[in-house]
């Protein structure tokens, strides 16, 4: 695949449903593990209507290129953390930075609405996130619990990493 255009990075809206229909059914079935603990082949009505709700517990973005959606990202606050998050990038658009831009842009909405800290579930197996978290939170706290690592870390930290990596934090304004 030629990338031509960097994803253009919006919230999710109501309207975005079908197209993440076919984002989650279009996923590798390790993608869709590795996101759910699960396969999602048949995504419910009720997985693509959370996944695209946006009120003031939740938050979703979603990874547009061209029309069709290759990324998303959510936050909803309750959990241990302020805000617990969850981030899926298609496998075409894996390796590509698109993840860590969604990450850094919803923790810049969440940051915004006051929080301080973040929570996340992520798969044992997930190698590849799990050395991103510790990269930008090797700080975080991190629990071993029924094949999950349940993180926990201060978003501030993603921004003090952000810094060091370009010079400033998109994180504080």
């Amino acid at each position: 695949m030629i990338r031509t255009q960097e994803p253009l990075i919006r919230p999710a809206r109501a309207d975005d449903d079908e197209r993440v229909r076919r984002f989650l059914a279009g996923l590798s079935p390790q993608t869709q593990t590795l996101r759910f603990f699960t396969g999602v082949t048949r995504p419910s009505a009720s997985l693509v209507r959370t996944m695209v709700e946006v009120d003031e517990r939740r938050d979703a973005l979603v990874a547009l290129h061209g029309d069709e959606i290759v990324g998303h990202a959510m936050s909803y606050r309750g959990g241990t953390a302020d805000v617990e998050i969850a981030v899926v990038v298609t496998d075409q658009w894996q390796g590509f930075g698109l993840g860590p831009r969604l990450l850094g842009t919803l923790l810049i909405r969440a940051a915004v609405r006051g929080a301080t800290t973040v929570g996340m579930d992520v798969l044992g197996e997930n190698r590849r996130a799990l050395r991103m978290i510790r990269r930008i939170w090797p700080e975080a706290g991190m629990k071993v619990a029924s094949g999950a690592v349940e993180v926990t870390a201060m978003i501030q930290q993603a921004g003090v990493f952000a810094e060091q990596r370009s010079g400033g934090s998109p994180l504080t304004a």
